[in-house]
């Protein structure tokens, strides 16, 4: 799992694709659940990091 870390929140994904202007972002089910332009993308972090270190992410 991901998580984009976004200005208002972040979403958790389970796969992404990298567009020329952003990232798709998609489920489990391999549903569409949201593009992502880069501009308001802060980061792309694997669950396994984020869980891992307890600082910030913001």
């Amino acid at each position: 799992m991901y998580h984009a870390i976004l200005p208002e929140g972040q979403i958790v994904c389970e796969r992404y694709d990298h567009t020329d202007d952003g990232l798709e972002l998609y489920d489990a089910d391999d549903n569409f659940l949201a593009f992502v332009p880069y501009s308001n993308l802060h980061a792309l972090l694997d669950e396994e990091i984020y869980e891992a270190d307890d600082r910030s992410v913001m």
